[in-house]
């Protein structure tokens, strides 16, 4: 489930993201930050629902994930195809992400 919320909390976040980016960069209509701020907060919501003893580790596994999913924004919405370095990237953030989230913890 927690792989779930994290995807979903990325598409909210990037999502979030790049109403605000649209608005300051590409000229758009300051009624995007509306949207924007909405599935800003639907992210937070999102992170919290996560299955985590600790904030932080449940903001650090997210990492990974944000940056896989900004690899596919980037690709599906911008057109833009990642190169190898990119998907390497991503890949080794991902595995970062299973280590924080999945790794034997000592007592």
């Amino acid at each position: 489930m927690s792989l779930a919320l994290y995807f979903l909390a990325a598409v909210a976040e990037i999502g979030g993201c790049f109403a605000f980016w649209a608005w300051a960069r590409d000229d758009r209509s300051p009624l995007w930050l509306v949207p924007g701020l909405a599935s800003l907060a639907l992210f937070a919501f999102l992170l919290t629902r996560v299955e985590s003893a600790h904030a932080g580790r449940a903001f650090a596994a997210y990492g990974g994930v944000y940056i896989a999913a900004s690899l596919g924004w980037m690709w599906a919405v911008e057109g833009a195809r990642p190169d190898r370095w990119d998907i390497i990237g991503g890949a080794m953030c991902l595995a970062g992400a299973g280590m924080i989230l999945w790794g034997p913890r000592g007592v």
